[in-house]
C-alpha cells in the first residue's frame, strides 16, 4: 500500500526552525530575568521567592524551573547579566590612540556614573545586606562585576605600558586604585543615602582630580 508523501515543512512548523526555538528561548529568559530583577530590587535575595519572582516574570513555576534550578542559579544568571551590560557601557568603543589619560578620564566618567545609577545602588545594597547569611552571593556580584571590570582596566594599563605610554609595574594593583579614586566623595554618600544623583560636573571634578593624580604615579 502507497503511503502518502509527507508535506514538506513550513515557517509555522516550529520543529523544523531551530533557530526559532533558540530566540524563543532566549526571550522567555530574559523575560524571567526581567521579573526577577524587580522581586530582588524590591524583597532583597533572602526575601525573593520563586513564586513570586515566576508571578512577576509572567511565567508557571514549571517553566521558571526549567530555565533555572534554584535562586542561586537566577540570581547568578541576572547578576552576570547586569553586569555585562554595565561593562559594556564602560569599555566599549575607547579610543585607544588617544592619550591615556583621556581614556582613563573617559573609563572613570561612565564607570562613575554608572556606580552612582539607583539600578547599580540597589544591587550593592542587596548584596551588602545578605553577605553575611549568603556569602556565595557577594562572590558572585565581586566576581562578575568588580573583578571583571578590574580585569578589562589593567588589560588596557598592560597595553600602555608595552607602548611605552605608562609605566606600571602591577596592572592588577594600579587598576584597583584607579576604581578607588574615580569612587572620592561621591560613592560613600551615594550608597549611603546622603546625597541624591551628583550633577555632571561634580562627576567630572573627581574623575578629573583621579585622573591627574593617577598619572602623577603611573604617566611617563
Amino acid at each position: 500500500m502507497a503511503h502518502a508523501m509527507k508535506p514538506p515543512p513550513t515557517e509555522m512548523d516550529a520543529d523544523a526552525d531551530p533557530t526559532a526555538d533558540s530566540c524563543q528561548a532566549a526571550s522567555k529568559e530574559s523575560q524571567i530575568l526581567d521579573g526577577a530583577a524587580l522581586v530582588f530590587a524590591h524583597d532583597g535575595y533572602e526575601g525573593a521567592s520563586m513564586s513570586r519572582i515566576a508571578a512577576m516574570a509572567g511565567v508557571s513555576k514549571g517553566t521558571l524551573y526549567n530555565y533555572f534550578t534554584s535562586k542561586a542559579d537566577l540570581f547568578a544568571v541576572y547578576m552576570h547579566r547586569e553586569c555585562s551590560r554595565w561593562i559594556a557601557v564602560v569599555f566599549d568603543d575607547l579610543d585607544a590612540a588617544s592619550p591615556p589619560q583621556d581614556t582613563l578620564a573617559q573609563i572613570g566618567r561612565r564607570m562613575t556614573t554608572m556606580l552612582l545609577s539607583e539600578p547599580a545602588l540597589v544591587m550593592y545594597r542587596m548584596v551588602v545586606a545578605e553577605a553575611e547569611k549568603f556569602p556565595d552571593l557577594a562572590e558572585t556580584f565581586y566576581a562578575g562585576g568588580p573583578a571583571r571590570s578590574m580585569k578589562h582596566l589593567a588589560a588596557f594599563l598592560n597595553d600602555m605600558k608595552s607602548q611605552g605610554r605608562l609605566r606600571v609595574q602591577d596592572a592588577d594593583f594600579a587598576a584597583e586604585q584607579f576604581f578607588a579614586l574615580i569612587q572620592t566623595q561621591l560613592c560613600m554618600r551615594r550608597r549611603l543615602r546622603l546625597i541624591d544623583m551628583p550633577s555632571q560636573a561634580q562627576i567630572e571634578h573627581v574623575v578629573s582630580c583621579a585622573v591627574d593624580l593617577f598619572m602623577r604615579g603611573y604617566g611617563i
